[in-house]
């Protein structure tokens, strides 16, 4: 009996004479991974499986047992090793407007094999070619490429009992592989194993060691010190390589803050935070300061800039403070200046609680600030608000509104502010290094928490872009728009675009007036105010020759995500080819980013030889240990060697 597959576009016959003319082949599995060829021999299924996987491993893809059949006497005689991008798509969700990520693309690709009457297997058949991305920089997050060893998982176990937190617990290894992309698990599979400047001594030193090594490890890393005439120590900034390279990438729009560790901390830190193409915050830079002043702050900003090439940012974000205010219009006059409404709502309290009708004057606020959607509706609400409870005198009120442009999100909306919302985004920036320091982290500790925290942030961010890459979530409509985006976008911003898609179920398109040039469309939409809805009626124009829509809601202009009602019209129009210009690079999952170049270096220790050579001979010695561990003589004999050659080393 004959049979025949195809590999790639050549047709391969294999027959019993083949079979038993193959059986010379073997697979070496030690060293470098060789193609499948029809004909290779393994002793069982498992090693097939090791074989396909290390492969799977060096090309970029991951693999998985597709399917298996058994003969007459009931053994196992065929099996299907596949890409496990294998099979059709499949959602489960019961919410057709809710989509969970799919990440099958029905691949074909695999190897088959048969068992032959000696007992070994052969490959009969194979696909290599496969229909979606490789990458064999990502495969590790892959779950048949990650590994707990045993020794890890008692080392995991008997540091929890010793209360020793998981973070510290997984930072150990980190550093002993020399970074996270070296490990042979991930913190998920930890987790699954286990339940569970008033500067202090020393701190002057720990800083300047801390920063002699991190320019040592990159010589792109930027510090400085600012002494005052007395000698004394007075601000410090410094940015590593990585927040330097990530500023080309996403400087555009910034987060400067001074509160978070001098309230939480007792420690005067402000930091640059950015937003990157997965709406994360990011770090760009770190200063301690002694004072907040204008001065101050003016010494921190042109510090920054000098240390990111002199390129401004176009919009920036701070707390409601004059000195900030001063000094941004010293150091970046064309920079757009928007305060965090979150920290001026957190005001209320301290500025209006005295007066009696404290509880009523604070949501009339509120509705006048989130619930007004154009700066008219903002005027006649804040007037109405201020009239009611003859607020007329008060100078804080009248001080907020003077500046409304630099906080109402009437008056933000129509700058492009990478996605910081006007509500809840500070919050989330705020908490960058939550996990790494506590009420009572002295400054040498946080240093020496700086390096494990940014490897948290990157490797969360390689994991979003793994994501990306690896997973897709399904479009929910035929528009040929949606798949636009879906193949553009990473998976956050997709999925952002898919709320805006389904956003057109509460539109109602009720008016077009027509024109040569330009061309007017009025939406009726019943608009989320929290737990309540009203109707509110938005204005989209058109320009006829390019075909550019503008809305008034100004999302697009606002967070760079296209708006349901520029969509309503777009299909309106039969337009379901969107215009380059609404597909931004900022968001894209495709583009290579300079950042993810730079490594993260954590310990000089581990570029050393003596370091090498001993991580080199304590992978052997667990590999020894592992096998060893389940037989009493196997154990006596690895220890009568290692004690013959400690002698033997003690001696020499």
């Amino acid at each position: 009996m004959e049979e025949e597959k195809t590999i790639g576009s050549s047709r391969v016959e294999l027959n019993e004479n083949n079979i038993e003319n193959a059986t010379e082949e073997t697979r070496n599995v030690k060293d470098k991974v060789e193609d499948p060829k029809v004909g290779m021999m393994f002793n069982s299924i498992d090693d097939i499986m090791k074989y396909y996987t290390r492969y799977g491993k060096e090309k970029g893809f991951a693999v998985a047992k597709r399917s298996s059949k058994k003969g007459d006497d009931g053994e196992v005689r065929y099996v299907t090793i596949a890409c496990n991008r294998a099979g059709k798509p499949r959602n489960r969700s019961s919410n057709p407007l809710k989509l969970q990520s799919e990440s099958k693309t029905d691949c074909k690709a695999q190897l088959r094999a048969v068992l032959c009457p000696d007992g070994k297997w052969i490959l009969n058949a194979m696909v290599l070619d496969h229909n979606h991305g490789l990458s064999p920089s990502r495969t590790r997050y892959y779950k048949c490429n990650r590994l707990l060893e045993p020794h890890a998982k008692k080392r995991f176990a008997s540091n929890d009992k010793a209360d020793i937190r998981m973070k510290k617990n997984l930072k150990s290894f980190v550093v002993e592989a020399g970074g996270h992309e070296n490990l042979s698990f991930i913190e998920k599979d930890c987790r699954n194993k286990l339940s569970c400047l008033h500067l202090g001594e020393g701190d002057v030193a720990a800083m300047q060691d801390f920063f002699l090594k991190m320019q040592v490890d990159n010589s792109d890393f930027f510090y400085t010190m600012d002494f005052n005439e007395n000698g004394r120590l007075r601000n410090v900034f410094w940015a590593d390589a990585r927040s330097r390279a990530t500023f080309k990438e996403f400087g555009d729009v910034v987060m400067f803050d001074t509160t978070y560790l001098v309230n939480k901390y007792n420690i005067p830190f402000a930091h640059f935070i950015g937003a990157n193409h997965h709406g994360q915050s990011t770090l760009l830079g770190c200063g301690l300061i002694s004072n907040e002043d204008t001065e101050t702050f003016t010494w921190l900003f042109q510090t920054w800039l000098k240390c990111m090439f002199g390129c401004p940012p176009c919009a920036i974000v701070t707390d409601h403070d004059k000195a900030m205010k001063k000094a941004i219009e010293i150091v970046f006059p064309k920079a757009r200046h928007r305060w965090c409404l979150s920290h001026i709502m957190e005001k209320l309290s301290k500025k209006l609680r005295g007066y009696k009708e404290y509880e009523s004057i604070k949501i009339c606020m509120q509705n006048a600030v989130y619930d007004s959607l154009t700066k008219e509706e903002f005027e006649e609400s804040w007037g109405k608000f201020v009239e009611k409870y003859k607020l007329e005198s008060n100078e804080w009120l009248l001080g907020l509104y003077d500046e409304r442009h630099r906080w109402a999100p009437a008056f933000v909306k129509d700058m492009f502010w990478a996605g910081m919302s006007t509500t809840k985004q500070g919050e989330s920036m705020h908490a960058f290094f939550d996990g790494y320091i506590n009420l009572k982290t002295t400054l040498k500790q946080f240093l020496d928490q700086y390096e494990p925290a940014i490897a948290k942030k990157v490797e969360n961010e390689n994991n979003e872009d793994f994501n990306s890459f690896n997973l897709c979530i399904p479009c929910i409509t035929h528009y040929e728009m949606e798949k636009q985006f879906q193949s553009a976008y990473t998976i956050a911003k997709f999925k952002e675009f898919q709320q805006e898609l389904i956003g057109n179920i509460c539109c109602n398109l009720f008016s077009c007036k027509k024109g040569t040039v330009f061309s007017k469309y009025e939406l009726h939409e019943d608009v989320s105010l929290g737990e309540s809805h009203r109707p509110a009626i938005f204005s989209v124009y058109v320009n006829e020759d390019t075909n550019e829509v503008n809305c008034n809601c100004r999302l697009f202009e606002f967070r760079g995500i296209l708006c349901r009602h520029q969509i309503m019209v777009f299909i309106h129009r039969e337009v379901y080819q969107i215009p380059d210009k609404y597909i931004l690079k900022r968001w894209s999952k495709t583009v290579i980013r300079s950042h993810n170049k730079v490594q993260i270096s954590y310990d000089n220790w581990f570029v050393k030889p003596e370091a090498q050579r001993y991580d080199k001979m304590c992978k052997a010695f667990y590999e020894v240990a592992n096998l060893a561990a389940d037989s009493e003589d196997r154990c006596d004999k690895v220890m009568a060697q290692i004690q013959e050659l400690k002698r033997e080393f003690e001696n020499e």
